[in-house]
């Protein structure tokens, strides 16, 4: 990324792309925390010196090799990937650190989009003494934040204070650094995920020690080609550590990442990525630059800070399973009344962060007995039963005029449960819809009125006219009128399963089944088989 000041000799600067190739971990390997000592060899390229350091090489624009059915994208020459950095250090503004941050924190978003902390937690970040390793020790950082564990190994510092800057900000949140010899010669056993941010486009030469040793290292934990199901992978930064910024891994005996992050834009060597994630990661290149350089670029999903270059890497679905490690669920541990260890579970799912814990699949039949399925809301749950909301007229609420039964189920998948609920379903009173229809956003009771849910439209600027219509018609803050045939319905259970999944598929599955028992209406819990 904003490689106008790399390290080297002889070098420039270029933004990088590439194509795609987290449960409880392992304890994190012990290390002693050593520090090394701070390196004056790493040379900086400022915006003057960057322009005489010219290679001969000019953009092209080349289809996805992964993809060849995909949009074209443009790949960077060393010198282009150095002007533009000239150009965003210069007339538009940033500095180093800002641009670092951002590509620091795209390769942490990155790395959370494929290899989730539940799995992959044990994450080794390399950083080598120039900018590249300066966006590793930014990524690691994030990495903190968002549920990892980094460890860092730091060989050659600098004393510039930007980088000071990022140690300390490392070392206030605990992260260890490890030195090289505290490193294990066979980096398998204690990571996950290895960062490699040692070098980047503007790297030239051989790699000297220790750098050498640590890419010999990475090379020889597996080539891609043999599996994808490796461990630790490889995730780089701009460049694979020690590719010719151009020509790639020319010599086919480098370090094979499973996972490219890309700063800006595609470098040249990155066409001769063949790992299975290739992420942009960048999200500042201004539509001036875009257009001087003729980028072609994929666009950013909503406000993520990387993209997925190319098609994500063909699975064997057969072969695709997890092997659930998760505590007993013993009968005797268990509440007596499904509901309240409804509850329990629930507030868990809640605790533990879960995106909207209350989304339940919906099952309802019609009268001919064909089943459909949604996913929608649960909105309130206490012992008379579980209420969502939704139009009457609805698919589902046509359902449940002519069959007013229904199955709930419920997939908390980091904690490796699943609820299903089961019973007779009816509509709540008015009073109750009414009241929770005006507890909602103004915008989403107008929406209410707006969709005439599972009906036929012509189109979606339909729903906008009208939707514009009925927001200036009650500008004036009156109340909004409930739709008649809007309002929530209650499922009263008769059946609850909990399941917890376990290793070898044994799960645990307990039943609670409302049985009459002398007279009297009482849950009765049975295990079923996995």
């Amino acid at each position: 990324m904003r490689n106008v000041i790399r390290r080297v000799t002889t070098m420039t600067f270029t933004f990088l792309l590439q194509s795609p190739p987290l449960p409880i971990s392992p304890s994190p390997p012990q290390f002693s925390l050593s520090s090394s000592p701070l390196s004056k060899t790493q040379r900086f390229i400022t915006p003057s010196q960057g322009s005489r350091l010219r290679t001969l090489c000019t953009k092209v624009i080349i289809p996805n090799m992964q993809d060849s059915g995909s949009p074209p994208l443009s790949y960077l020459t060393q010198r282009e990937a150095a002007e533009i950095d000239e150009t965003l250090m210069g007339p538009l503004g940033f500095s180093i650190d800002q641009l670092m941050e951002l590509a620091g924190l795209s390769v942490a978003a990155s790395i959370a989009e494929v290899y989730k902390p539940e799995e992959y937690s044990r994450v080794l970040a390399i950083c080598g003494p120039g900018n590249n390793g300066g966006d590793g020790l930014v990524a690691a950082r994030h990495l903190q934040y968002f549920g990892y564990k980094p460890f860092i190994c730091y060989p050659k510092r600098t004393a510039k204070p930007l980088y000071t800057g990022l140690v300390t900000q490392l070392d206030s949140l605990s992260v260890p650094f490890v030195s090289v010899e505290d490193l294990p010669d066979d980096l398998s056993k204690d990571f996950d995920v290895i960062v490699d941010a040692m070098f980047g486009f503007s790297f030239h030469g051989a790699p000297r020690p220790p750098f050498d040793d640590l890419i010999r290292r990475l090379v020889s934990l597996q080539n891609y080609e043999q599996t994808l199901q490796k461990h630790p992978v490889i995730v780089s930064v701009d460049i694979p550590s020690g590719w010719h910024v151009e020509e790639g891994d020319h010599e086919d005996g480098g370090i094979k990442p499973d996972m490219l992050v890309s700063l800006t834009a595609p470098k040249l060597c990155a066409k001769r990525f063949r790992g299975p994630h290739h992420f942009l990661g960048g999200r500042f290149v201004p539509p001036s630059v875009a257009e001087k350089y003729k980028l072609e670029l994929p666009s950013y999903p909503g406000t993520s800070m990387c993209v997925r270059i190319g098609k994500p890497p063909k699975v064997d679905i057969s072969a695709m399973r997890v092997n659930y490690v998760s505590p007993e669920l013993l009968e005797e541990q268990v509440e007596t009344d499904p509901t309240v260890q409804f509850r329990k579970w629930f507030d868990e799912a809640v605790a533990a962060g879960l995106r909207e814990t209350n989304a339940m699949a919906l099952s309802t039949a019609n009268k001919d007995k064909k089943p459909s399925s949604r996913m929608v809301l649960l909105k309130g749950f206490d012992e008379n039963g579980f209420v969502w909301f939704t139009n009457y007229e609805s698919k589902k609420g046509s359902d449940l005029s002519e069959n007013p039964s229904a199955a709930l189920l419920f997939y908390w998948e980091i904690l490796n449960r699943q609820v299903r609920i089961e019973g007779p379903v009816e509509r709540i009173p008015e009073s109750e819809s009414e009241n929770y229809f005006h507890s909602r956003p103004r915008g989403s009771q107008i929406g209410a009125i707006v969709s005439k849910q599972s009906s036929v439209v012509p189109g979606r600027h339909v729903l906008y006219d009208e939707y514009e219509e009925l927001t200036k018609q009650y500008s004036d803050g009156s109340v909004i009128p409930k739709p008649k045939n809007w309002g929530g319905f209650r499922l009263k259970p008769n059946l609850f399963e909990f399941w917890q999944g376990q290793p070898s598929r044994l799960h645990d599955r307990l039943q609670y089944s409302l049985q009459d028992v002398n007279g009297n209406p009482a849950w009765k819990i049975h295990r079923l088989a996995p």
